[in-house]
Order: C-alpha cells, then sequence, then structure tokens
C-alpha cells in the first residue's frame, strides 16, 4: 500500500462516484477502479458498496477512511516541514563563542535577531576558545563560531571580521596608574614591570602574540604573571590584585568596582576584531540565515558607533 492510494481512495469517498474521482485525480476510470479493487483485496475487506449511480461508503471503509485521512493529513504536514526545512525556516543551528565575543553587545544582538527573524530554528549554544571553535566548525560540529583573532586557518573555512574594537588596559583598582589623579592613556612603555595575565595558547594566540611583538618591539619582553584558559578569568585575576591585562573594550562591564580600564595610547597598533568563522561550502539554510543577520547587525552597529563619534 502507497500514499497515493490512500487518496485514491479519499478521492472516491469524497466524490462518490469513479469517474468524478477520476476526472478530480486526473487520471482515467478505468485504472482507478482497478487500484481501488487491488487496496480491498490486500485488505481483505470491501470498502465500497457500488450501485448505479456510484459507490457508498462500507462500514469497513467509514473506519478506513478516518485512518487513510489522518495518515494522509500527517504525511502532507511533514511534506510541509520538509519544505521549510530545505528553505532553512526549521532547523537547529549550532552557534559557538569566545567569552569575550559574547561580552560584546552585538553577539545578543544578533541572537536576539535571529530568534525573532526565524522562530523556527533552535539555537544551540556553545562557549569556547577560539582554537576549540575553529576545530568544531571545520569538523562539523558547529555551523559557525564567533572568535577574536584566529588561531589557525583550516582549509575550507571563512573568517569573516565583522567589527574592530579598541583594546584597553584592565589593571587593578589600587594600581598607581588606576589612582593617579589625572586619567589618560597608558603607553606599552609603562608596563614594562607589570605582570600579564595572558590567555593560554591555544586559546587566544592571535591577539595576545600581537601584543607580545609590540612590548618586544617597546625593547622589553612581559613578565607573564598567569596564564588562563577565558579572558572572563583573566579579569577576575586582575580584579584579585594578580597582575593586569589587555582586554577588548567591550569587556569593561566586568568587575567595575575592582577594575579600572584605561585605553593604549594613541598610535598603538592593537585592536580587537569579532570575526565570524564558518564552513565556505556550507553556508546554507540556518547557517545562511544566520551569516546575514550577522552581517545587518554588524552594520547597525558600525552605523551607531559613527554616530556617536560625531554626536
Amino acid at each position: 500500500m502507497e500514499i497515493r492510494h490512500l487518496r485514491y481512495f479519499l478521492a472516491v469517498a469524497e466524490a462518490g462516484h469513479m469517474t468524478r474521482a477520476a476526472e478530480r485525480l486526473g487520471i482515467q476510470q478505468p485504472p482507478l477502479s482497478q487500484q481501488i479493487k487491488a487496496l480491498e483485496k490486500s485488505l481483505g475487506m470491501a470498502l465500497f458498496h457500488r450501485h448505479p449511480k456510484g459507490v457508498a461508503l462500507s462500514d469497513a471503509g467509514r473506519l478506513f477512511e478516518m485512518e487513510a485521512r489522518r495518515l494522509v493529513d500527517d504525511m502532507a504536514a511533514m511534506e510541509q516541514r520538509m519544505a521549510r526545512v530545505a528553505r532553512g525556516e526549521l532547523g537547529v543551528l549550532n552557534v559557538g563563542f569566545t567569552s569575550s565575543a559574547a561580552a560584546h553587545t552585538f553577539t545578543p544582538e544578533a541572537l536576539r535577531a535571529c530568534r525573532r527573524a526565524w522562530p523556527g530554528i533552535a539555537l544551540s549554544i556553545r562557549e569556547d576558545h577560539a582554537a576549540g571553535i575553529t576545530e568544531a566548525v571545520a569538523a562539523g560540529r558547529l555551523h559557525c563560531g564567533l572568535i577574536r583573532v584566529p588561531v589557525s586557518q583550516p582549509e575550507g573555512l571563512t573568517f569573516e571580521v565583522l567589527l574592530r574594537e579598541p583594546v584597553l588596559v584592565a589593571l587593578p583598582g589600587d594600581h598607581a596608574l588606576a589612582t593617579r589623579k589625572t586619567a589618560r592613556a597608558v603607553s606599552l612603555a609603562e608596563l614594562r614591570d607589570e605582570g600579564f595575565i595572558l590567555v593560554r595558547q591555544p586559546g587566544a594566540p592571535g591577539l595576545y602574540a600581537n601584543l607580545l611583538a609590540l612590548c618586544e618591539a617597546q625593547g622589553f619582553r612581559p613578565r607573564i604573571a598567569a596564564e588562563v584558559e577565558r579572558m572572563v578569568t583573566s579579569l577576575n585575576l586582575v580584579a584579585a590584585g594578580a597582575g593586569i591585562a589587555v582586554v577588548p573594550a567591550s569587556m569593561r562591564g566586568l568587575h567595575p568596582h575592582a577594575v579600572v580600564y584605561l585605553p593604549l595610547a594613541d598610535g598603538t597598533p592593537l585592536d580587537a576584531p569579532l570575526t565570524l568563522v564558518y564552513r565556505t561550502a556550507d553556508a546554507v539554510g540556518p547557517a545562511a540565515h544566520f551569516l546575514k543577520i550577522a552581517r545587518d547587525t554588524a552594520r547597525k552597529a558600525q552605523a551607531r558607533s559613527r554616530r556617536g563619534r560625531s554626536a
């Protein structure tokens, strides 16, 4: 028995006539009559009473009609759901982000926009360091990820910079640079004797490799006070007075009563990008919708930033 046999049966039941049902189905009457007889034979029961003016459902036929209609309706609903899946309107989107990417207002804004625009897409969120997210995207465990600076660039992945923001020096609240009367930008040279709290490789070598290179260009190699796996952890240690850290500006809301955030002096070539990573050949369905939303959200954030600077 196939789903078409059920559709044939329902058409005959509704029309009460073989010829009219055949016209509705767009087939000839003799083949339709043969299909109905074959269905009755396979079930071992008569579904219709034949009479000169047409057909009428038997008692067994009325019971079969309820089951057939349920199955046909379920099949139609499934076909509609699969069509939505094919259009990317339904499904699961697996997104990863680093703790510092999550701290940027862009990330929750983009996720909310995705939920509003595509309520049929279930978001599965994972936090990890940049290397873990990159590996998961490459392996197909994540559709896309939000990181800062790529730690590696495997073949088949696209790394798209959505936004850039300045970095800040995070100092314990009682640090001499934090308590001076006039707040001003800090030069790297002023940090020569400080203990730096860095995110451990391979978590984020990109951003911190750039920082170390700049320090060496200033004639010193930073003293490492601690290495951690998450940027949030580095700020926890700064708040505890264990050292200083250099973090994206969007993280300045953490520990506001225990950490002072100061900009680096003008001309220091260091910033924190927000980078979207995804499989180049697999940007379809829910992933494609999220990529568009991410780009639109980034453009809006850039426009707000420009308006803020010109105000």
